[in-house]
């Protein structure tokens, strides 16, 4: 435990190379998960506890800290219920916010197993932990890339293939309604922050983002006690991101639809078959222009502790 704390720290402390994947939380839910457990000669222990540190830095100043505790629930042999509790921590130019984030719920069942390959599917959804509008010391309204929060009620599902040397993947999610988020340009005008770079931010008044589809494929690398794997995870936005703009009009944000591609690996030890822990690290390839969202970052770095039992 030692060594875990000790390259928690240094993730924490340093400042990787690389970019990392963009998504609003279903990439590591359920079914979709990187580098999930395979084993046959062995029976899978499915109720688990995580806890895994991560850290961001975005396309501006913002850097985002996430410390996520997740629960894994055994509902029988093919059925499990995940949780996942996120606190996060946003530091940037603007401003500093912390609250606990977004709350994700997902049940997993497998409907298909061989000696070759597993087949499972996943549905579930996140809840928003506030309105996404929190505002800096001086009262004014944050970009999303300062909010703890998406700001609205998603629903998510997925299917997965899952055999000792590849994992593919897919999967949807919906948001449904848009997030009370109060950032335009014109709300910072009496500010004394410097307008161009508050401009390099995109406006994100009353967001309703569009709904996204992803895609992994991973190849698995896995030895008694070590394993990694690497893969590409494409996400798609299918429809454009609509805002209320400054004359209180509905409008689509131009250049917010399309694909939005990273490279992933990640690095795990197992200590023994209850505990493990997992070095994940992504690099963007491609991002869409517009994201007002505020969900593009130019590193994604996360480390984990798993206990099964």
């Amino acid at each position: 435990m030692k060594i875990f704390w000790g390259l928690a720290l240094t993730l924490v402390s340093f400042d990787l190379l690389g970019q990392g994947c963009s998504d609003a939380g279903f990439c590591t839910m359920g079914a979709m998960k990187p580098d999930q457990p395979y084993n046959k000669r062995a029976q899978l222990k499915l109720r688990s506890f995580d806890i895994s540190f991560y850290r961001g830095t975005t396309t501006l100043t913002p850097i985002v800290y996430v410390a996520t505790a997740e629960f894994n629930f055994s509902l029988g042999n093919k059925n499990s219920f995940q949780v996942k509790l996120p606190y996060q921590f946003v530091r940037g130019k603007l401003g500093e916010t912390a609250t606990i984030s977004d709350i994700s719920l997902c049940f997993t069942r497998n409907i298909f197993s061989s000696d070759r390959f597993d087949i499972n599917v996943s549905v579930g959804g996140k809840l928003p932990s506030n309105n996404a509008n929190l505002t800096s010391t001086a009262g004014f309204p944050l970009p999303m890339y300062y909010q703890t929060s998406l700001g609205t009620y998603d629903v998510i599902s997925g299917i997965s293939l899952i055999s000792r040397n590849w994992m593919l993947a897919t999967g949807i999610q919906v948001p449904l309604n848009q997030n009370e988020n109060n950032f335009l340009w014109r709300n910072w005008a009496s500010s004394t922050e410097d307008q161009s770079y508050i401009r390099q931010y995109n406006p994100a008044n009353e967001l309703m983002r569009g709904t996204d589809i992803m895609l992994r494929v991973e190849r698995n690398f896995r030895f008694a006690r070590f394993n990694t794997s690497l893969g590409l995870l494409p996400i798609w936005r299918l429809n454009h991101d609509e805002i209320t703009n400054g004359e209180g009009k509905r409008v689509k944000v131009a250049e917010t639809t399309g694909l939005a591609l990273s490279a992933i690996a990640t690095f795990g030890f197992n200590f023994d078959v209850r505990s493990s822990m997992r070095l994940l690290l992504g690099h963007k390839i491609v991002q869409r222009t517009a994201e007002p969202d505020g969900l593009t970052r130019n590193l994604v770095s996360s480390l984990g502790y798993s206990y099964r039992f």
